[in-house]
């Protein structure tokens, strides 16, 4: 089976603070992963390696066939789609004028904001995502009048627009209230569905759905456990790694939790 992501032996130095250490991870074709880990565990640094914006200070990384080292990481980020609510910060008066269906087109180019001219298929892609991700009612609005679910939706088809191989999707529901959460997460089943690959980030365990095959579990920087979400989501691991009794049970595929006693 072809493996998506390969890392071995990898660690990052920030100055003399070690941030990551000795990771061996190994995403494969056709699996779904969830990466958790409480603060200052590491993810954002492991995406940030993945993505090819940091490279290691040691080890061996490969992602989608581009190996470190040999391959063009600006190459590989193309393949890459990216959503994170820090998007909206970074790009806020941007996006605010640009009507969704601009937003989401604009994906198609890598930008923020519309710049090119777009084809007839291009605007019939842009369209069959605003029907199957429910934006129907917001089109032509400003994206900045969206409600927030809206516009998390908006972005996740913004980045889908370029066919990306994976999908890295950083605490897309932070912020969001339940309605509004369990909206986007009944979207990844189509997302899955479309050969694309998906790091899904999150604090709330509860959002890993059944869809999710597969769990990273990151601790100081190092991996607690990683495998079938069944392997890794147990009472013992999670209580060890989030530093609290947690007990799970599941439903529907879906792991949920509570604090023992």
């Amino acid at each position: 089976m072809t493996a998506m992501i390969r890392m071995r032996n990898v660690s990052w130095m920030r100055g003399t603070r070690a941030i990551l250490h000795e990771i061996d991870w190994e995403v494969k074709e056709g699996e779904q992963w969830a990466i958790l880990g409480l603060n200052g565990s590491g993810k954002t640094s492991l995406l940030n390696i993945v993505t090819g914006y940091q490279y290691p200070t040691r080890g061996e990384v490969e992602v989608l066939g581009y190996r470190f080292g040999q391959a063009s990481l600006p190459e590989l980020r193309r393949h890459i789609g990216f959503v994170s609510s820090s998007l909206l910060d970074q790009f806020h008066d941007t996006l605010q004028t640009e009507t969704v269906e601009n937003v989401i087109l604009s994906g198609t180019f890598a930008t923020i904001g519309l710049y090119d001219a777009v084809t007839d298929h291009e605007r019939a892609k842009a369209a069959s995502f605003m029907e199957a991700f429910r934006l129907q009612a917001v089109r032509g609005k400003p994206y900045g009048t969206l409600s927030q679910g809206e516009k998390r939706k908006a972005l996740i088809a913004r980045a889908l627009m370029a066919n990306p191989k994976l999908l890295i999707l950083d605490e897309p529901t932070v912020g969001l209230d339940l309605l509004a959460r369990e909206d986007i997460l009944s979207l990844m089943t189509q997302i899955t569905a479309r050969s694309c690959h998906v790091l899904y980030v999150t604090h709330y365990i509860e959002e890993i759905v059944e869809s999710i095959t597969h769990v990273l579990l990151l601790q100081d920087g190092r991996i607690a456990a990683a495998g079938r979400k069944e392997d890794v989501l147990t009472n013992e691991r999670l209580s060890e790694a989030f530093r609290l009794p947690i007990r799970v049970h599941w439903e529907h595929g879906r792991p949920w939790v509570s604090l023992g006693r």
